[in-house]
This record gives structure tokens, C-alpha cells and sequence, in this order.
């Protein structure tokens, strides 16, 4: 399959109840920028044709975070 193929899907639906806070775990930040970025980020290096992002718990803050 060639990347310009590619479709990815990241998983970004957990709580993280055991993170102890009310941010949901991919928007917890790591070297400036939401881990769940750092993600987005490499499907767009690899060429990926479309990323699509499953979420659930904090699903309006990952959007606001993500629109900016």
C-alpha cells in the first residue's frame, strides 16, 4: 500500500483514571504539545490520506484543544 493510501486510525477514547486528573490522557502534554498531537503529527509525516481520531471521555476538550 502506497501512503498516499494510507488511512490512519488513532485510539484516543481512554479516561485515564489511573493518570489521576481530569485532563484526558492524550492531552497531557509532552515535550510542548498534547501526546495525542505527537501522533497526528507522524500519520502526517508518513503521508497518511486521512487520519481519523476516535474519542470519547473529554471528547469537547480534545476538539477545542485540537482546533487551534
Amino acid at each position: 500500500m502506497s501512503n498516499s493510501a494510507m488511512s490512519v486510525v488513532i485510539l484516543a477514547a481512554g479516561k485515564g483514571t489511573r493518570m489521576y486528573s481530569d485532563l484526558p490522557k492524550v492531552l497531557h502534554t509532552l515535550a510542548g504539545k498534547p501526546m495525542v498531537q505527537h501522533v497526528i503529527d507522524a500519520a502526517n509525516e508518513l503521508g497518511a490520506r486521512q487520519v481519523h481520531l476516535v474519542y470519547g471521555h473529554g471528547g469537547d476538550l480534545l476538539k477545542k484543544s485540537l482546533s487551534r
